[in-house]
């Protein structure tokens, strides 16, 4: 693969990495504030346990000074009647000390009522004490953390820019400035080619431009979305191959309207395929590389069935599985597709096979008949 290619590669790694590090280490102090918020809000929850608790101590107190006060006038009430003359002003007092003692039994009811829920009060105040102290206490652990992370952060930023550096300097200016450009836009700046798509954005490359991709000695851009494309062999959708040891494998139909060859010495080309397609009374031929898939000379026409249009073409050929489309054929131009190319070569390598396997199992039958003691 091109080296430029290569250390592009990298380098996306390289600010994919420094993005993510970037991105952390600004979520952090948010993270740091989200913490300091769920600790305030708990301070608060205990304040306002202990105001509850502070309000209805004073309410205490002042039901108490009020009984007090209460108790005062019926001493005070009771030191006038033994003064008066009239029964009227006597029953005027009496009524003035029932009053009194009604005001002392409303506000005992209302201590009593006090009393009972300080003792709810007082577990809230505790609750909110515990909570507080766990919380203090996860929040410096959690705090410690982040300012770890930050510190691991950027110093693994550091090095991932010290290494940025070093790969921007192995690229082709023109090529580099085309990468950050395109990363700074879209996100990316490079797409792996798989299946004979960008993945990036799923657009269908052209075969020409596909094989250019997978050759690795250009650099190509996406004609849809402009990043720059690289093969990686390792990734690419694995083309179906026929199993030797559990199948046969599958015969080419006979009266296919389409069949392909593998010729070992066409001509100056030497092996090669050939493609012959059938049409209403014609047949056309088109012959490929076989190592490059690239197609030689023009496709040629001729009136009638490819067998007898060109019989000369099919002395010693082995017959191949495919079958594509003429209008697939025709948009491939002058260059089979890497998947079709891969395709018929994993066909030849399986018809060979087969035919060593059938060479041995012939061999072995003859040594059976010619030696029965043998088995």
């Amino acid at each position: 693969m091109l080296q430029d290619l290569e250390n592009l590669k990298e380098l996306q790694v390289a600010d994919k990495e420094i993005l993510r590090l970037k991105e952390e280490v600004a979520a952090l102090p948010r993270r740091v504030a989200v913490i300091e918020e769920k600790l305030a809000a708990t301070k608060a929850k205990l304040e306002k346990a202990k105001a509850a608790a502070k309000a209805d101590e004073i309410s205490r107190k002042k039901y108490e000074t009020s009984i007090q006060d209460a108790q005062g006038k019926i001493s005070k009430y009771r030191d006038q009647s033994l003064a008066v003359k009239t029964n009227d002003q006597y029953r005027a007092l009496m009524q003035e000390i029932q009053f009194a003692e009604q005001e002392i039994r409303a506000n005992e009811d209302k201590i009593l009522d006090l009393m009972v829920n300080a003792e709810a009060r007082e577990k809230d105040v505790k609750a909110a004490e515990a909570e507080l102290r766990a919380e203090m206490s996860e929040i410096e652990k959690e705090k410690e953390q982040a300012r770890l992370r930050t510190a691991e952060d950027e110093k693994l930023l550091a090095e991932w820019n010290g290494k940025r550096d070093t790969l921007r300097a192995g690229v082709g200016a023109d090529t580099l400035r085309h990468y950050e450009r395109v990363m700074k836009f879209r996100g990316s700046g490079l797409s792996e080619v798989r299946d004979q798509k960008c993945t990036a954005c799923q657009v269908m490359l052209r075969p020409q431009t596909y094989n250019e991709v997978r050759a690795g000695q250009t650099v190509i851009e996406c004609e849809s979305c402009q990043r720059i494309l690289y093969f990686n062999p390792e990734n690419e959708a694995t083309i179906e191959r026929t199993n030797f040891t559990t199948k046969r494998r599958a015969r080419p139909k006979v009266d296919s309207q389409q069949a392909w060859f593998y010729h070992p010495s066409f001509g100056e080309i030497g092996e090669a395929f050939l493609a012959f397609v059938n049409s209403a009374t014609t047949s056309a031929r088109r012959v490929y590389e076989l190592h490059t898939g690239r197609q030689v000379g023009d496709t040629l026409n001729r009136e009638g069935s490819f067998r007898l249009a060109f019989p000369e073409d099919l002395n010693g050929v082995i017959r191949l599985n495919g079958h594509w489309e003429e209008e697939e054929i025709d948009s491939w131009e002058s260059e089979l597709p890497m998947v079709v190319l891969d395709s018929l070569l994993s066909d030849l390598a399986a018809a060979r096979a087969e035919s060593v396997h059938s060479s041995h199992a012939a061999s072995a039958g003859a040594a059976s008949s010619e030696h029965p003691a043998a088995s």
